[in-house]
């Protein structure tokens, strides 16, 4: 699986329902269960939101996403998607990528 991190922006205040928010709260319960969710919430200072969501790639990620209401109704207008690669134990903190590798000096 690969993590995904979607950034949200132009949200539309004071434009959201109750409705809209419990299918909302919904749609994050099912990606959370099936697995797809590691973390999601707003910004603090009420300026866009984040999800991270696990997929096997980018167009099952984008799927998962778009499906949420606040994407399809419009409430968030616009995001960002990019991969993030997970640094962790399991992969000595990312230290034997090439990516890494790739950034030190030479």
């Amino acid at each position: 699986m690969q993590t995904f991190v979607f950034t949200l922006s132009n949200k539309c205040r004071g434009q959201g329902t109750n409705k809209l928010l419990l299918a909302h709260v919904g749609h994050l319960k099912r990606l959370k269960t099936s697995g797809n969710l590691v973390i999601c919430g707003p910004y603090s200072d009420n300026d866009g939101a984040i999800q991270i969501i696990r997929a096997r790639s980018v167009v099952e990620a984008k799927n998962l996403f778009e499906a949420d209401p606040f994407i399809r109704e419009g409430y968030y207008q616009s995001y960002d998607v990019r991969e993030l690669f997970e640094a962790c134990d399991e992969n000595n903190w990312l230290m034997d990528s090439d990516q890494t590798k790739g950034n030190l000096k030479k």
